[in-house]
């Protein structure tokens, strides 16, 4: 994957968030944080260039430049957080203004047609199969019509972190889904088991916060 559109914007809109909680969450001084910062920008480069390009029907490439930039930091602390630490992190610098106006606007086309027809296309590509970075995914309706699930098979943010020494912290990404879908405003996100934590598969459950809903 080159370093250049989604990856190289992302670096642009999220790095001074990932410095500044270094200081506010994680404590590090100023000048501590501002080293990791000039460090992880190399690794997340280099990160990123080792990544094959994933396919334009893809939805799932911002998950893996998330990872990478998050993984880059993490790298070059000079010792890695404990899971909780690194799920306040990760959650208090992702969530800025641009991203909570992003999930509001996915939020109101929940459950429409164009939703459920995007889910089931998705599960369809099974781009998990051409690239080990990249996910599998089934997708289920609720038979009583108060939602659906995605469950993913494959994980393209496990099978990075594994690969970069993260194991123990790929939860602090996990736990982000629930912040996502708390910030959408619709839904109410259900989970029994992550890859991860050694479950079978991670299933994404999207319930219904309204009746009326679509």
């Amino acid at each position: 994957m080159k370093y250049a559109g989604l990856p190289m914007a992302m670096w642009v809109v999220f790095h001074k968030s990932f410095r500044k909680n270094l200081t506010e969450i994680l404590k590090y001084d100023e000048q501590k944080s501002k080293k990791i910062t000039v460090a992880a920008k190399k690794k997340y480069k280099e990160i990123i260039e080792k990544l094959p390009e994933f396919e334009k029907e893809d939805r799932f490439q911002m998950n893996i430049v998330n990872c990478a930039m998050l993984s880059a930091f993490f790298l070059n602390m000079p010792k890695l957080p404990t899971v909780e630490d690194a799920t306040v992190y990760y959650e208090k610098t992702m969530m800025n203004g641009l991203v909570r106006w992003f999930c509001k606007r996915t939020g109101k086309n929940k459950y429409s047609e164009a939703d459920i027809r995007s889910m089931k296309n998705t599960a369809k590509l099974r781009a998990g199969d051409r690239n080990p970075y990249s996910w599998n995914m089934d997708f289920y309706e609720y038979e009583d019509g108060s939602g659906y699930e995605a469950r993913f098979t494959t994980c393209g943010i496990c099978a990075l972190m594994k690969e970069l020494g993260l194991t123990e912290l790929i939860p602090a990404m996990c736990r982000f889904d629930y912040t996502m879908s708390e910030a959408g405003g619709v839904t109410n996100f259900v989970r029994k088991y992550t890859l991860a934590s050694g479950g079978p598969y991670c299933d994404c459950g999207y319930k219904k916060k309204f009746k009326q809903m679509r």
